[in-house]
């Protein structure tokens, strides 16, 4: 990487645009950027590094975006970075704008800009640009992946911050590793090193999950077990669980089998007993139920004895029933035939009774007679029937026709004085209308002027108050103003006076023996003292907020102002100069003539509807006034036909009549008669018949009753049974059979005879001793299940044990590698002897190129004296692998890099600041490094030292180098004769740059 040319425009100190030369400050190959304290080297070394990676080195990260921005620079000019260099054999332009609060172009106040980078590329055969892109991100990874480098990695190699190469020498191995670390990128062997010990923690929280469902299922196992299994005192993880508790499991086993064996030698013992126990109950059973049933045979023979005169009556009472159930049908009948003939002779009685007296006595021919004639005079009355509904038909016609004639002369009077009137009133309705359309008319007219005139006072409104609020805010903004101006000046004060009196503030931080940050010396003879009415830093910078604040609120408030004032002007150009109440009063009678005019307006439709429906009623009420005279007319004819056929049908019906109301009723006297003459004759032949079957069946029941033994009838029928006295009465005699054959039965059973003849039996004996041996079996089967069971779960929890004894077996071996290999990289394993992380060990390797390397310039900058070497030694309770001693060639011992002295400090770190630039550069893919830049530390060398380092320096020349020594040491000046010089100015800082030939 080669730098050509860089422009710098209000960024850090300095106020306009500056330009650097690098081409021709390169060309001797060593070149002096130098000035006074604060004028600004190191920030020519930030727009580099900003230029690049878009941020500034080191603890200056934090000033981006605002904070690059010159308080110097005019408010107009925008911060800006332009770097053209070559790297990878690439002509390259990168310029960078960060984001700034610039001026409104319109109005007062400030606007935010956003960050701005562009990439160019110049062609090698054109010599033109090419633009490349204008991404943050992709120009950012372009350039990263050219360099080869992080920009943490090029501000170690490229910048060389001495003050930073000092600390790591003195550092101890944790702070050597973490710059090493993030000038290496070494965080893959870190995330190796955190991934094996994520896989160790996930590998034994497998093996102690394992371990813990191993321990659960032996608990399982104690509890089945009882008292005859001791678990291991081990905890889930520790070595040899799973042996001891297979073993635990095997001997609970073997106890549990041998208990299973004798539980079951009990149950067959108490199976034994239960046998004979049931037998000998079973016999006492038998004996008891044949005793008992001897005993009740004898019992119930006893009370069939007691019962015999009334079995033998019932025998008697049944042999009679049986005789007089042969009388029975003729009973049966006799009944039938009385209860008909009482029927008849009732029926006839009612008939009878609705006859004229002179048919009383009157025999069934004679009233079949009778109904006969009755209903010949009946039929002849058919024809009268038709000529009375027609009468009626008739009535109906002409009661219809005048209802038609009385509403036909009210419709025509009604139409006559609708009619007299529809002239006036169509031309109400027409005057109406055009009334209305003339305010509709009006009302559009109106409804254009009151929207302008509504928007006109609504602007009006808002002037009135906008005029009020810019007043406001014109207070407001000169009030802050007046507050800015007051703080700028009380902090340019300040740092007037802290500038006067920086000397003593850097003196403060004097310490014998420790290096002066300006000059080098660690001797400090006269330092200079605080005067009274001396400013601190603190104080400066609290000032400083102050007036940014200030500034700030100032801006704010002109904003506000600007904004104010625009919407007063854009309300007054819509307002006019009207005043608001006259304007107010001009839409207030507008609108009142506006609502006048649109409720003028509103009755169009409904006269226009109106005057729709008159006509349609005008044609209606003509039509219908025809009609109802031509209806008229006709129903003239109508009317004599209708009244000569009534006449006719009257003579007709009267004849018909006779002394009736009308036809239907003598219809209806007629068939009442028919009907009761019909059923006296058919109830007096019924009756005569009744009486002739009773008489027959008198006969037959006398002669029944003779042949079955009985004195009269009436003995017969007393002596039948109706069907459920007999079946009780068969039940009794059938039960008391049954009964007596049952007692004979079992008293002539031989075994029932011998039991009876045998002791008493002792039922409840037998039962408690059979009772006794089945809850001996009960318990001997229980204890004997329990057994099985226990055997069964221990044998199926020790199967699972085994497999799960199998199943952590790879779990274990996977375990114990990923542990020793955890512990090796993270330096906790006592194979590691030396205790270092697998970063470390990586990093060691690298401090050993770094510490050759250096040991070659540090050899000719002191003389052959000193040379730096790598020691894996531990440093107290910490971990080996980057500790850095240096050799003392003139006592031959080796002594740590913290007994350096000034001067030597700082030759030696510069020496490894080099060394580390080439590990480095080597490390990012062989990428050339053509400019460098070594940061302050020249003072505290004497001058043949300088000499020797300057020689150094210039040597690097070989490798077609260019370096730049940023220093303020007067002595440098002299000998370096290409510089770059930063004068600082109250207007800010300036770059004047001279060549190896002169300015």
């Amino acid at each position: 990487m080669r730098l050509h040319r860089l422009d710098i425009t209000a960024f850090g100190p300095f106020g306009s645009t500056q330009s650097v030369d690098f081409d021709d400050l390169s060309a001797a190959g060593l070149f002096l950027l130098h000035g006074p304290t604060g004028a600004g080297k190191t920030s020519v070394l930030d727009a580099v590094c900003y230029a690049l990676y878009g941020s500034v080195p080191g603890a200056r990260q934090s000033g981006q975006g605002m904070s690059l921005r010159s308080d110097h620079a005019a408010p107009g000019t925008r911060t800006e970075v332009t770097l053209e260099l070559t790297v990878a054999g690439r002509r390259l332009e990168i310029t960078r704008q960060p984001p700034w609060e610039r001026p409104k172009k319109r109005g007062t106040g400030t606007t935010l800009d956003k960050a701005q980078t562009w990439l160019r590329e110049r062609d090698a055969v054109s010599g033109t640009w090419k633009d490349l892109s204008r991404s943050h991100q992709e120009i950012g990874e372009e350039i990263t992946r050219l360099l080869g480098m992080s920009r943490e990695q090029f501000c170690q190699v490229v910048l060389l911050p001495q003050g930073d190469f000092a600390r790591f020498l003195r550092a101890d191995a944790e702070a050597r590793g973490r710059l090493l670390g993030r000038l290496f990128d070494t965080r893959r062997f870190a995330d190796v090193e955190k991934r094996l010990a994520e896989l160790r923690r996930a590998a034994e929280s497998r093996v102690r999950d394992g371990d813990a469902d191993l321990l659960a299922d032996a608990h399982r196992m104690q509890q089945a077990a009882g008292d005859t299994m001791e678990l291991p005192e081990l905890a889930p993880g520790e070595p040899g669980l799973a042996e001891a508790v297979l073993a635990a499991a095997a001997v609970a086993r073997s106890t549990a089998r041998e208990r299973l064996t004798a539980a079951r030698c009990r149950l067959a013992t108490a199976e034994s007993a239960l046998t004979a126990a049931d037998r000998a109950l079973d016999d006492i059973r038998d004996r008891d139920r044949l005793q008992r049933r001897f005993a009740e045979a004898r019992e119930r023979a006893a009370r069939l004895q007691e019962r015999s005169g009334a079995h033998r009556e019932a025998q008697t009472r049944m042999e009679r029933a049986r005789k007089a159930e042969t009388v029975a049908p003729a009973l049966e009948l006799r009944d039938s035939a009385d209860a008909e003939h009482r029927r008849a002779a009732a029926a006839e009685l009612r008939a009878r009774a609705l006859l004229p007296a002179s048919l009383a006595d009157a025999g069934a021919a004679g009233l079949a007679a009778a109904a006969r004639r009755a209903a010949e005079e009946l039929g002849g009355l058919e024809s009268a029937r038709r000529a009375e509904l027609r009468l009626t038909e008739l009535l109906a016609e002409r009661a219809d026709l005048d209802r038609q004639e009385r509403a036909d002369e009210e419709a025509r009077e009604d139409a006559e004085t609708w009619l007299a009137d529809w002239e006036e009133t169509r031309a109400g309705l027409h005057a109406r209308i055009e009334s209305a359309q003339q305010a509709a008319t009006r009302a559009g007219e109106l409804a254009v002027r009151r929207d302008p005139a509504r928007q006109r006072l609504n602007a009006a409104r808002m002037r009135d108050q906008l005029a009020e609020d810019t007043e406001t805010a014109a207070e407001q903004a000169r009030t802050a103003r007046e507050r800015a101006l007051a703080a700028q000046q009380h902090w340019l004060d300040l740092k007037e006076r802290r500038l006067n009196g920086i000397a003593a503030e850097l003196a403060a931080g004097l310490t014998d023996g420790e290096p002066c940050a300006v000059c080098g010396a660690t001797e400090h003879p006269a330092p200079a003292r605080k005067v009274d009415g001396h400013v601190d830093r603190e104080t400066e910078e609290g000032a400083l907020a102050d007036y940014r604040r200030a500034d700030d609120r100032r801006a704010e408030d002109e904003r506000r102002l600007g904004v104010v004032r625009e919407a007063l002007a854009a309300a007054s150009a819509e307002a006019g100069d009207t005043a608001t109440g006259q304007l107010a009063r001009a839409v207030e009678e507008l609108e009142q003539e506006y609502a006048r005019a649109r409720d003028a307006a509103s009755v169009l439709h409904s006269a226009q509807e109106q005057l729709r429906r008159a006509e349609h009623e005008h044609e209606l009420r003509t039509t219908a006034q025809r009609e109802a005279a031509v209806r008229a007319a006709s129903r003239v004819g109508h009317r004599e036909r209708l009244d000569r056929e009534h006449h006719t049908l009257e003579e007709e019906l009267t004849r018909a009549r006779g002394d009736a109301t009308s036809v239907a009723a003598r219809a209806e006297q007629l068939e009442h008669r028919v009907a009761r003459l019909t059923d006296a004759a058919d109830a007096a032949r019924t009756a005569e018949d009744a009486a002739q079957r009773l008489k027959d069946a008198d006969a037959r029941l006398a002669d029944a009753a003779f042949r079955a033994g009985f004195d009269t009838p009436q003995a017969a029928a007393d002596a039948l049974l109706d069907d459920a006295g007999h079946r009780a009465l068969q039940r009794r005699l059938d039960t008391w059979q049954h009964e007596e054959a049952a007692v004979r039965a079992v008293l002539a059973e031989p075994e029932t005879a011998a039991a009876a003849q045998r002791p008493p039996a002792d039922l409840a004996a037998a039962q408690r001793a059979a009772e006794d041996a089945a809850r001996r079996v009960r318990e001997a089967a229980s204890a004997r299940d329990a057994a099985a069971r226990r055997c069964a779960e221990l044998d199926r929890l020790s199967a699972r044990a085994a497999a799960s004894v199998r199943r952590l077996g790879p779990l274990r071996e996977a375990y114990d590698r990923v542990a020793r290999m955890a512990g090796l990289t993270a330096g906790t394993s006592a194979d590691n002897e030396r205790r270092m992380r697998l970063e470390s060990y990586v990093l060691a390797a690298r401090l050993e190129q770094v510490a050759a390397a250096a040991t070659v310039r540090l050899h000719r900058m002191s003389s052959g004296r000193y040379a730096l070497v790598h020691s894996d030694d531990r440093t107290g309770r910490g971990r080996s692998g980057l500790g850095l001693h240096v050799v003392d060639a003139w006592t031959g011992r080796e002594r740590d890099t913290a007994t350096l002295s000034g001067g030597e400090t700082f030759f030696a770190s510069l020496a490894l600041a080099l060394g580390l630039a080439d590990v480095v550069t080597d490390e990012a893919g062989g990428v050339r490094l053509d400019t460098l830049f070594i940061d302050e530390g020249f003072g505290s060398l004497d001058d043949q030292t300088l000499d020797e380092v300057l020689d150094v320096l210039d040597s690097l020349r070989e490798r077609d180098r260019s370096v730049g020594i940023v220093s303020h040491v007067a002595d440098l000046r002299r000998r370096i004769h290409a510089q770059l010089e930063v004068v600082k100015g109250r207007s800010g800082s300036v770059l004047r740059q001279r060549g190896a030939e002169g300015p």
